[in-house]
């Protein structure tokens, strides 16, 4: 988890960035340019902590549960999957 911490710390610090940026005026297009990046980290965010929940989460729930947890952790992996999918 230090390391999900670590990027949420780089992400914040970017979009303090982008507050600096707007209240400097700084050419729109530069500014654009640090929304991309902020939103590509906070998808790389996503991804890694997405794989850190089904590693460690999902697969203990699984290994623990009956057959009918096994299908309720799976539905809501699944539905979660179709949110960040949007």
């Amino acid at each position: 988890m230090n390391a999900l911490q670590n990027r949420l710390k780089r992400i914040e610090g970017q979009v303090r960035g982008l507050q600096k940026m707007l209240s400097e005026d700084a050419y729109c297009t530069d500014i654009l340019t640090q929304v991309s990046a902020v939103q590509s980290a906070l998808n790389a965010f996503g991804k890694e902590l997405l794989e850190n929940h089904i590693r460690t989460c999902v697969v203990s729930d699984i290994q623990n549960g009956s057959d009918e947890a096994t299908d309720e952790v799976v539905t809501d992996l699944v539905d979660t999957i179709k949110k960040l999918m949007k």
